[in-house]
Parts: structure tokens; sequence; C-alpha cells
């Protein structure tokens, strides 16, 4: 069940936010410092459940992380609390990718006075904050990067990107804008999540399965894990190489992300020899 203090202290908000953009900004941003975007239990085998007693229990009582379904599952039973009217919305990925993307990801539209939002804690490319759903509409993240909203003839909707690829999972390279992902404005229903969570969960292609995945925003940055690469940008400074001990992996999680694994599971993830 859904408990907004334990929420509250959860993304460390003294207070609740209130129900204007102002408050949305506020509550998707302590959000995402606290909560890592994370993949872990596909590599573990463990299932991923989207209702949202088990999102609540493994992101907020057990203090994990999660991808997209999880975080805004959460999301979203945060803003009805919070009084906020929203949906969710279904969206193509389509960073590093030229051919058309499946319906892996979701976000939350949010409708404030009359005006619909775009808001998203759980993209774990990037940190893009909330924007009016507006063509043309710009706005700066707190990295620097900066991000575009316009209609796309055949997708709905286009997220872009201009920005650090040092402030990003590493899949953004070059220099100019990048889609991000695209979205329309239909219906998701909850077998829409379902299906979808199956696919990147189960599937051979799969970032999710041929990938161990962590990100966390940070106040002025990003930082990421992915496999044994870890990399670190928080304004002018920054770090990036190879974990090769299980040892400095596991504490990496714990200091950088937030996230505990035993021996056991780090050794379960496959990223060393251990023979």
């Amino acid at each position: 069940m859904f408990s907004l203090a334990a929420y509250l202290e959860r993304i460390r908000l003294a207070e609740m936010p209130l129900q204007n953009a102002e408050g949305l900004a506020i509550l998707q941003r302590a959000h995402r410092l606290a909560i890592p975007f994370e993949n872990l239990d596909v590599r573990l085998g463990r299932p991923i459940a989207l209702d949202s007693d088990a999102v609540f229990a493994k992101l907020v009582t057990a203090r994990r992380g999660g991808y997209c379904f999880e975080h805004n599952r959460l999301f979203l039973d945060a803003l009805d609390a919070f009084g906020f009217a929203a949906r969710p919305l279904m969206a193509r990925v389509w960073l590093g990718l030229e051919h058309t993307p499946p319906l892996t990801h979701t976000l939350a539209l949010v409708t404030i006075d009359g005006q619909d939002w775009i808001a998203d804690p759980g993209f774990g490319g990037s940190y893009s904050p909330p924007m009016p759903l507006v063509d043309g509409e710009e706005a700066d993240a707190p990295d620097g990067a900066r991000f575009r909203l316009g209609r796309d003839p055949v997708y709905g909707w286009m997220l872009e990107r201009v920005g650090d690829p040092a402030t990003t999972d590493g899949r953004a390279t070059g220099s100019g804008w990048q889609r991000q992902y695209s979205f329309d404005l239909a219906p998701a229903y909850p077998t829409d999540a379902v299906l979808s969570n199956f696919w990147v969960s189960t599937a051979p292609d799969s970032r999710f399965v041929q990938r161990v995945i962590v990100s966390i925003v940070l106040p002025n940055g990003f930082a990421t894990l992915t496999d044994r690469l870890y990399r670190r940008r928080n304004g002018e400074t920054g770090s990036e190489g190879e974990i090769t001990d299980p040892r400095v992996y596991r504490m990496r999680l714990s200091m950088m992300f937030g996230i505990d694994l035993s021996v056991e599971e780090v050794a379960a993830l496959g990223l060393f020899d251990l023979a």
C-alpha cells in the first residue's frame, strides 16, 4: 500500500509539493536524485512485478531501484496521492537507433490547470525535466543539457536532447540534437505495460537482458554503471573506468547508487570471472 510518509522519506522531501508545475518539477527531481535506475533483478533471474504494492515494496521499502515501468508506476501512485491528475503513456526509445523501436518505455502525462505536461523519472539514459506539451517547447536540465519537444508526423511527439554525452548512459554520441523517445497520447492500459515489461526483461534482443545497467541523477550531472564500465560527471568534474574487482563493484553500487547487494548476488550478475 502506498504510504506518503514513507515515499517522502525515500526521496528526501520534507513536505508535500504544491499541485502546480513547480511542485511537479520538485517531485520528479527528488525522485530521480534518490531512487536509482537499474535492471539488476533481470540478470538475477527475478521477475519484474508492476503492481503498485510490489513496486512500492522494492523501490521504497527495500530501497532498491528499477527501470521505467517500475519508476513510473510508483510516480503515478505518488502523483495521485498528492492530488495531481495524471495518466501513463507509452513511448519508443530512439537512442542509438535508426529503425523504428518498439514501445518499451513509459512516462506520465500530467494535467495542471488545463495544460498537459510530460514527466518522467524513469528514463535511464539522461535526466529530462517536466515539460509542457507544446510544439517547440524547450527546457534546460540541471546538468546543462537542453531538451526540445516537437510534433512528429508519424509518431505523434518527439523528445530531443542536446548536451554533453558524459551526462548520459553512454548511448548519446557526438553533438547536435539527438532523439530520445517518441510518444503519442493514446491511452496506455496496464496490459500494455505488462506486455512491454515481459519483452524487455526476457527477450534476447533486449538491452536489459544483454547489459547490467545502473544510473543515478546527481545534483549537476549523472552517474552510470553499464556492465563493468563506470562513468560519473557532476559539474566540471568527472571520472570513467572499468571495474575489474567484484568487491569494488559492490562498493560502488552501495556508495554511489545506494544499492546493497550481497557478495553472492554480485557474483550471480556474471560480470566477473570468479573461477
